[in-house]
């Protein structure tokens, strides 16, 4: 059985997917993911792997780390933010990535 590690920082994850080959940086942006200024349809894309950070001692320090892969092959990071300051379009996204 294969033991799920958990990184202690948001940057170990990072490099951790990059080690993997996610290595193209994702953003979101009104309904789609971007990557070098190009626009993707979330929909062509899954979450591969994902871990999430708690602020200390600050809620708006929570993030989540996503590996996230496309039905063409591309491989990339997405970070966002979770909790109390997640907004309803990375929610959205988000619900759309994870369907798949």
């Amino acid at each position: 059985m294969n033991k799920k590690v958990h990184y202690g920082t948001v940057t170990e994850a990072i490099q951790a997917f990059k080690s993997q080959g996610f290595n193209m940086d994702f953003n979101l942006e009104e309904n789609c993911l971007v990557c070098n200024g190009t626009r993707l349809n979330a929909d062509d894309f899954n979450i591969v792997d994902m871990y999430r950070y708690e602020g200390n001692s600050d809620p708006g320090d929570e993030a989540a780390v996503y590996a996230i892969e496309s039905v063409h092959g591309q491989k990339g990071i997405l970070v966002t933010g979770y909790g109390l300051s997640t907004d309803s379009m990375s929610t959205d996204i988000l619900q759309k990535l994870s369907a798949h």
